[in-house]
C-alpha cells in the first residue's frame, strides 16, 4: 500500500469511528428521606455536569458532558421520592442527558465527590422539598401545682430523647466480615430504644432517622437543640483494623484530655460520614462552625458532667448482658463531631465491634439487638429517675409520690377526734383541716381522712 494513503486511513478512521467519551455512568442509586431525596450516579471519571429546571410538566435535567450511560434504573423504586419517572438521552453526540419528571416542585442541588474507600467518584443530586411550616418547640413553661397524677400528666411536660441511628443511605458505615452493614443494625436497635420509650408516660422520643437516607451530622445535634431535647444519643456499631476488638462502649465528648487510641480511632471514622455520604460537598462544618464550637466549649461543662452520668447508667446496664471494651464500666471520651451539642447531653453509644466475627453474628441477631434497646432505654429511665428535669412529668410524679399519703378510717364508738389525731400522730388541727371539719363532734360510722398508706 502506497505510504501516503496509509497516513490518510490512519487520519479518517478515529473521525469514522465515532467520538470517543471521557466517562460513563455505571450506577443510579435513590434514596429517599422526609426532607429530600438523593440521586447518587457512580462515575469511572470525574466529569463536569449542569443543571435545568423546567416547568408544565415539572421537569429537571441534568446534563452530563463526555459521558455515556451504562446502567439501567429501569427497576429503581422510585416510591416517596417525588419523582415519577427517569428518561436519558444522548446530547451533542458526546453527552448524556438525565430527565428526572417529576410529582412535586423539589429544589435541586449537586456536588461531586472524589473517590475514597467505598466508593469511586461520584455525582450526587439532592432534590430538597420546600419547607411548609416551623416545627414547634416543646414548650417549657413553669408547671402549675396539681392534686393527682391525672392532672400532674396534663400539666408537666414530656422528657425530650432524641435517638440518632448512625450512618445511612449512602454510608453504610463499617461492614462486617459477613458484609453486615452498620446502618442497618443500628437503626434497628433505634427503633427498639424508641419503642420502649414511647410507651412510658413522661417520655418523647424522637428518631433522626426512622429509614434508609442519610443525615448529616450537623443536622443531627441541630435537631436535638430544636426539638428542646433533655438528651440526645447516637448509636453506632463501630470496626476496629484489628478484628479481635471486642465489646460495647459509651462516649462523651471529649474536653481537650488525653483520650485512649481506640477512641481517636472511632471518632475519626465516624466523623468522616460527612465526607462519605456526601453533605455539602466535601467539608465536615464551615469556618463559621468551627468559631461557634470554640466559643461554646466555655460553656459546656454542666452539660458534659450531665453527659458522662447518663453514659455511665447506660453503659452499666449494657454491661449486665454485654462485653464491654476493656471490661471497663467507665465511660470513654473523643471528639465526635455529633456529640458537639453545647446545651443538649449527648453520649454516642459503640454497640460492638462489627468487625469481630462473633460480635458481627451477635449483631446480625434480632434478640440481642432488642436486648441492647432495651438495655439503652432502662439505662435511659434510670438515669432521669435520678435527675429529673425541671417541669416534667418524671418530677412532678416523684413530687407527688414523696408527699404523705392518706387512707380512709371510719369512726368506731368512743372515738373522739383529740383521740383519732393522738393515734395518728398528727395535730389535731390538721385532722380538722384534712377533713374540712367545722365542729369536733362526729359520730359512729362517719368516715375520715388519716395520714398512712391507703
Amino acid at each position: 500500500m502506497n505510504r501516503g494513503v496509509l497516513v490518510l486511513l490512519l487520519v479518517v478512521l478515529p473521525v469514522l469511528a465515532g467520538p470517543v467519551l471521557a466517562g460513563t455512568i455505571d450506577g443510579l442509586r435513590v434514596w429517599p428521606a422526609p426532607d429530600n431525596t438523593r440521586l447518587v450516579f457512580d462515575l469511572d471519571s470525574p466529569s463536569d455536569h449542569s443543571i435545568l429546571v423546567l416547568k408544565k410538566p415539572l421537569r429537571i435535567v441534568l446534563d452530563i458532558e463526555d459521558t455515556s450511560l451504562n446502567t439501567d434504573y429501569a427497576e429503581l423504586d422510585l416510591s416517596n421520592s417525588g419523582v415519577t419517572r427517569i428518561r436519558s438521552a444522548v446530547r451533542n453526540k458526546t453527552d448524556i442527558r438525565i430527565v428526572l419528571d417529576m410529582s412535586a416542585n423539589m429544589l435541586p442541588r449537586s456536588f461531586v465527590l472524589t473517590p475514597n474507600d467505598q466508593y469511586g467518584h461520584r455525582l450526587v443530586l439532592d432534590l430538597e422539598r420546600p419547607i411548609l411550616g416551623e416545627v414547634i418547640d416543646i414548650p417549657r413553661a413553669e408547671p402549675i401545682v396539681s392534686k393527682s397524677i391525672a392532672q400532674i400528666s396534663r400539666q408537666r411536660r414530656d422528657i425530650v430523647v432524641v435517638i440518632d441511628a448512625g450512618h445511612g443511605g449512602e454510608d453504610p458505615g463499617a461492614i462486617g466480615p459477613s458484609k453486615l452493614r452498620e446502618k442497618d443494625v443500628v437503626l434497628a436497635i433505634a427503633k427498639e430504644v424508641y419503642r420502649h420509650l414511647t410507651v412510658i408516660e413522661g417520655y418523647q422520643p424522637i428518631l433522626v432517622r426512622d429509614g434508609d437516607y442519610i443525615v448529616g451530622l450537623k443536622q443531627r445535634r441541630d435537631l436535638a437543640r430544636k426539638k428542646n431535647a433533655d438528651l440526645f444519643i447516637s448509636i453506632h456499631a463501630d470496626a476496629y483494623a484489628k478484628a479481635s476488638a471486642n465489646g460495647a462502649s459509651v462516649y462523651a465528648l471529649s474536653n481537650g484530655g488525653v483520650v485512649s487510641a481506640v477512641a481517636k480511632y472511632l471518632a475519626d471514622q465516624e466523623n468522616s460520614a460527612d465526607v462519605i455520604g456526601g453533605i455539602n460537598g466535601v467539608s465536615l462544618e464551615d469556618k463559621d462552625e468551627v468559631l461557634k464550637s470554640v466559643l461554646v466549649d466555655l460553656s459546656m461543662t454542666t452539660t458534659l458532667q450531665s453527659s458522662l452520668s447518663v453514659g455511665t447508667i447506660v453503659l452499666n446496664e449494657m454491661g449486665r448482658f454485654a462485653k464491654l471494651h476493656g471490661n471497663r464500666k467507665q465511660i470513654g471520651q473523643a471528639n465526635f463531631v455529633v456529640l458537639r451539642a453545647p446545651d443538649v447531653p449527648s453520649i454516642l453509644i459503640e454497640t460492638g465491634f462489627i468487625s469481630n466475627p462473633r460480635e458481627e453474628r451477635n449483631l446480625g441477631s434480632a434478640a440481642y439487638r432488642k436486648k441492647m434497646g432495651s438495655a439503652i432505654s432502662t439505662g435511659i429511665q434510670t438515669y432521669f429517675q435520678r435527675f429529673p428535669p425541671q417541669g416534667s412529668f418524671v418530677a412532678a410524679q416523684q413530687t407527688f409520690s414523696q408527699q404523705p399519703q392518706t387512707r380512709k378510717y371510719t369512726v368506731a364508738k368512743g372515738d373522739t377526734l383529740s383521740g383519732i389525731a393522738g393515734r395518728h400522730g398528727i395535730p389535731l388541727a390538721k385532722l380538722i383541716s384534712l377533713n374540712s371539719l367545722r365542729t369536733h363532734a362526729i359520730r359512729v360510722g362517719q368516715v375520715l381522712i388519716v395520714p398512712g398508706v391507703s
